[in-house]
């Protein structure tokens, strides 16, 4: 099983990271790093580990309070979908 990052998956996720490291630290985005290394690895053990949305396919993983992970399974793989800021208004 491999995980696949998207182009929103990216750019969200370099987003998240420029915002970390504006208003905190390298450290705070060093362990924001870690969680999100840790959740793929768990992913890749546990393509259902995260509830599947009652809306659609997608799925939903919280790293952290203010940071989730969208993801949707696609055969053999895992799609990363977005990482998305929990603080802000989304349709999940």
């Amino acid at each position: 099983m491999e995980i696949i990052w998207s182009n929103q998956a990216k750019v969200s996720y370099e987003k998240i990271i420029d915002f970390i490291l504006t208003q905190w630290s390298v450290e705070v985005a060093l362990t924001f790093e870690s969680l999100t290394n840790n959740l793929m690895d768990n992913l890749k053990l546990n393509e259902k580990l995260c509830p599947v949305s009652k809306k659609s396919q997608l799925r939903k993983c919280i790293i952290h309070k203010n940071v989730s992970l969208i993801y949707k399974i696609v055969r053999p793989n895992i799609e990363l979908v977005a990482f998305i800021d929990n603080r802000s208004e989304h349709n999940s």
